[in-house]
C-alpha cells in the first residue's frame, strides 16, 4: 500500500498551497564523527528531510490551523532531543497564537541512540499539549503507518478526536521488538487501526484525502466562533392530550426516529466519536460532534434500537457518555443529551462493571458541568440508564416521551406481582410530557404531528429548531449565572 510521506501528507490535507513551514535548523544531537552522527548524515540524505518531525500551518477549508507530522523515512520516525524541542516550539506556537492543532505520528518511537535523554522528551511534550488543551483550544490526531512506542503513548493518545490510516500498525510495543524478547510472534490482527477503532481506542479509521474533510467537519464544531449565533424564534407547542400509556406505546415503535435519525435529519457537520478513546465501546450510546442550524454541540444519546438488539446499556456506554462530558468542558461546547431507553443493562456483567457507580459519576459530572447544558427525552425513559443524562440547564421532552423510576410493567411487578397493571401504573405515576413539564423536569414539550414515526424528517427538523433556540438562550448568560440557575433548578424540584 502506498503511504504518502509528511510533506505530501500537508499537501493532501491542507488547502492547496496554503503549507508554511515553522521549522528552524535542528541542533545536532549527536557528537562529531561518531557513528550516530554518520547515521543522522545518511538519513537527511536519504530522506530528504533534516529531522524526524516537519512542523507549520495552512489553511483547512479557509481555516488556520497548526500542523505536526512525523516523517518515518527519516530514522524511522524517532523522536530525540532535537525532534522534541522542533515539536513543542512548534506547539507552544499553535497556544500563543489560538490555533487548533493538527498532529499525524508516523513513528517507531524513542531515538535509541539517545537513550534516557530522548526517552523524557515524551513528558515536555505531552505538557505542551495539554497546555494547549487547557486553554481550550482543538488538538486532532492523525495515526499513520506505523505508530508505536512513546509518541503512541504520549502525544499520539491525547486527541480530542482521534483518526487512523487504514491498516496502519499502530501499538505500544513494536511486533518485532516484542518477538525478539518473548521468543514468539504478538497475535495478530491486534494492533491494527481498524481493530483498535471497533476496541473503542480509534474514532475513524480514513485515508489521508478523507481525513481532510473528517478535520474540517469536526474543527467546524470544535473551533466554532460562538458570536454568530442567534435563538430564532421560540418553537411553537400545539399539543393533543394523550393518555400516558398510549404515550408508552408510541415511544416503543420501531420506525420511531432516533438520536441516529437526529443527527442526519436535523443537523449538521456531524462526527462520530467511537467509544470511550480508553478502549471500551458500546454502540447503544452514540457519541459525536454535530452543528444544530448555528450551534454547534457535542451530543451523547441513547440508541434503543440497538439497546434492545445488541448491546443494553451499561457501563461502557456511561464511560462514553462521560467523555462527551469532558469533552465539552473542555473545549466550552454545549453539551446535548438524548434520553431513549428501556433501561439499563441487568446483568453479572454490569453489577461487577460498576454500573451503579458509573450512573452516580455521569449525575455527578452533569449537574456541575461547566458548559451549557440541553436534555433531550426522545422517547423511552426507563430507569437510571435515562436519569444518568437527565441533569441540564433546560430539558425537552417530545410529546410522546416519558420517564419513570422502571418500565410500568416494572413497577406493576412490585405493586402487584404482575405486569398486567402497567397501564394504570403508568398513569398514576404522572410520567407523561405534560406531567413533567407542570412539576417543573421539562421546561418544553415539542409536538408530534400526530406521532413522530408518522412524520421523521418534520419531527426531527422541530427537534433541532428547539435544541438550537435553546441553547442560544444558555449561551447568552454569564457562566455563573447559568451554573447557578442549574442548582436552583434541582434544588427546588418538590
Amino acid at each position: 500500500m502506498s503511504r504518502p510521506d509528511a510533506r505530501t501528507l500537508m499537501e493532501t490535507v491542507l488547502d492547496r498551497g496554503s503549507w508554511k513551514s515553522w521549522d528552524a535548523p535542528p541542533a545536532d544531537p549527536a557528537q562529531p564523527g561518531s557513528s550516530y552522527a554518520d547515521e543522522l548524515a545518511a538519513a537527511r540524505v536519504k530522506s530528504g528531510y533534516d529531522e524526524a518531525v516537519i512542523t507549520g500551518e495552512g489553511l483547512l477549508g479557509g481555516r488556520r490551523v497548526a500542523v505536526a507530522a512525523c516523517e518515518f523515512s527519516f530514522m524511522a520516525g524517532s523522536i530525540g532531543v532535537a525532534a522534541a524541542e522542533r515539536l513543542v516550539t512548534a506547539i507552544e506556537r499553535a497556544t500563543r497564537e489560538g490555533l487548533p492543532l493538527l498532529a499525524a505520528p508516523a513513528s517507531g518511537g524513542t531515538r535509541m541512540q539517545e537513550g534516557a535523554r530522548a526517552f523524557v522528551q515524551m513528558v515536555k511534550i505531552t505538557a505542551a499539549i495539554q497546555a494547549h488543551r487547557a486553554v481550550g483550544l482543538p488538538y486532532l490526531v492523525y495515526l499513520r503507518h506505523p505508530t508505536t512506542g512513546g509518541v503512541l503513548a504520549s502525544w499520539g493518545s491525547l486527541g480530542q478526536v482521534t483518526l487512523a490510516e487504514p491498516g496502519a500498525l499502530i501499538g505500544f510495543l513494536g511486533p518485532r521488538v516484542f518477538e525478539s524478547l518473548h521468543g514468539y510472534s504478538f497475535p495478530e490482527g491486534v494492533q491494527v487501526a481498524e481493530n483498535l477503532h471497533g476496541k473503542g481506542l480509534i474514532d475513524a479509521v480514513v485515508s489521508a484525502e478523507e481525513a481532510r474533510e473528517a478535520a474540517i467537519r469536526a474543527l467546524a464544531v470544535l473551533a466554532d466562533d460562538r458570536a454568530g449565533i442567534v435563538a430564532g424564534e421560540p418553537p411553537e407547542e400545539d399539543l393533543r392530550p394523550v393518555e400516558a400509556w398510549e404515550a408508552i406505546t408510541r415511544s416503543r415503535r420501531d420506525d420511531r426516529p432516533g438520536v441516529r435519525a437526529l443527527l442526519k435529519l436535523a443537523a449538521t457537520d456531524v462526527t462520530r466519536l467511537s467509544g470511550t478513546g480508553e478502549g471500551k465501546n458500546e454502540p447503544g450510546l452514540v457519541l459525536a460532534l454535530a452543528r444544530f442550524g448555528t450551534v454547534p454541540a457535542v451530543v451523547l444519546g441513547q440508541d434503543r434500537r440497538l439497546q434492545r438488539t445488541r448491546s443494553p446499556l451499561g457501563p461502557a456506554g456511561l464511560r462514553v457518555a462521560r467523555r462527551g462530558m469532558r469533552l465539552a468542558a473542555e473545549l466550552g461546547l454545549p453539551l446535548i443529551t438524548v434520553i431513549d431507553t428501556a433501561g439499563a443493562d441487568l446483568s453479572k456483567a454490569a453489577e461487577e462493571g460498576g454500573l451503579a457507580a458509573e450512573i452516580a459519576r455521569c449525575l455527578a459530572e452533569l449537574v456541575t458541568l461547566d458548559a451549557p447544558t440541553v436534555c433531550l427525552l426522545l422517547g423511552e425513559g426507563a430507569g437510571g440508564a435515562a436519569l444518568a443524562l437527565l441533569p441540564a440547564d433546560r430539558v425537552l421532552c417530545a410529546q410522546h416521551a416519558w420517564l419513570s423510576p422502571l418500565p410500568p410493567e416494572g413497577a406493576s411487578a412490585i405493586l402487584y406481582r404482575s405486569v398486567d397493571f402497567a397501564p394504570e401504573i403508568a398513569q398514576a405515576q404522572q410520567i407523561r410530557a405534560t406531567d413533567l413539564r407542570r412539576d417543573g423536569i421539562v421546561d418544553r414539550v415539542i409536538p408530534e404531528l400526530p406521532d413522530a414515526a408518522y412524520e421523521p424528517r418534520q419531527f426531527c427538523e422541530r427537534v433541532g429548531r428547539a435544541l438550537e433556540y435553546e441553547i442560544a438562550g444558555l449561551l447568552r448568560m454569564s457562566p455563573a449565572d447559568r451554573f447557578a440557575a442549574r442548582q436552583a433548578r434541582y434544588r427546588n424540584l418538590r
